[in-house]
């Protein structure tokens, strides 16, 4: 893969390049390359792991974008040496490093992670012992502390069912993603439906993007009633048949688990599908 600004590159010249510090360019873009085209090796992930704590690499807010794309790699890779150095980065000062860490935890499944994820939700403590989330209740706007929706969304991944307590309350977040992130987690560690209906209703919303953000939680916990609503709402026919394609995984496991070959239920979102192609 290349083009005009990015150079082609094999796995091997993909990590020489991560691991020099001559072109900071080069090192972000080889950090993608080693994610997308999935290279598994272990000096690729030894050096992925390597660029976690990498300080060359400054953005103008402080930040760091190597970290950021090394963290995203690492998740697509599935190997489960990544894990306690990404726990490490959920402490790092660039927010949007602990965001891409928490999203390549949940990505890795490993139950380590549980504890972390949920320490980033009960210790942030703002003044007079308040969490973000309280002041933000209190002050009456966002604060921006800590990546909640992906946090969040990790949680419910991991099943981390001790959680509960600390992502109910989220459910009544002022951002409608944040609190789309807490339904979704809420429904994969209860399986009580009122929390996939939230989402249901959140598909007549007026705004596209939240949408488009509640057809991707669907699909991803796997809510088979809502495929109906998934296949009439408005938004585009690509993103309802990737949320029609994780109702249908979910459907055939439980087919599968139930010694079925094919329940009328699988047939009927099959059926949705098709209309959508």
């Amino acid at each position: 893969m290349s083009n005009g600004n990015n150079p082609q590159l094999t796995p091997e010249s993909a990590i020489a390049s991560l691991n020099q510090t001559d072109d900071l360019g080069l090192r972000y873009y080889a950090a993608w390359w080693l994610g997308k085209f999935r290279v598994k090796t272990t000096i690729a992930v030894d050096s992925l792991i390597k660029a976690l704590t990498d300080q060359e690499d400054r953005a103008p807010d402080g930040g760091f974008p190597l970290r950021r794309n090394a963290a995203k790699a690492l998740g697509k890779l599935g190997n489960l040496q990544a894990v306690i150095p990404l726990i490490d980065c959920l402490e790092c000062d660039d927010y949007y490093v602990r965001e891409s860490a928490a999203q390549a935890l949940e990505m890795l499944g490993d139950s380590r992670a549980i504890t972390p994820l949920m320490d980033l939700l009960n210790n942030s403590v703002a003044e007079g012992g308040l969490t973000d989330y309280a002041l933000e209740t209190v002050i009456g706007k966002p604060h921006p502390n800590q990546p909640y929706e992906a946090i969040l969304e990790a949680l419910g991944t991991l099943d981390a069912k001790n959680a509960l307590n600390l992502v109910e309350p989220f459910l009544e977040h002022p951002k409608a993603k944040i609190k789309y992130a807490a339904a979704r987690a809420m429904y994969q560690l209860t399986g009580d439906s009122n929390y996939g209906e939230i989402l249901v209703s959140a598909l007549q919303v007026d705004e596209l993007q939240l949408r488009r953000s509640a057809l991707m939680d669907l699909g991803a916990i796997g809510y088979v009633a809502g495929g109906e609503a998934i296949a009439s709402t408005l938004a585009e026919n690509s993103l309802k048949l990737i949320a029609m394609k994780g109702l249908l995984e979910s459907q055939v496991q439980q087919d599968k688990n139930d010694n079925v070959n094919l329940s009328d239920t699988s047939i009927k979102l099959m059926e949705l599908m098709d209309s959508l192609l």
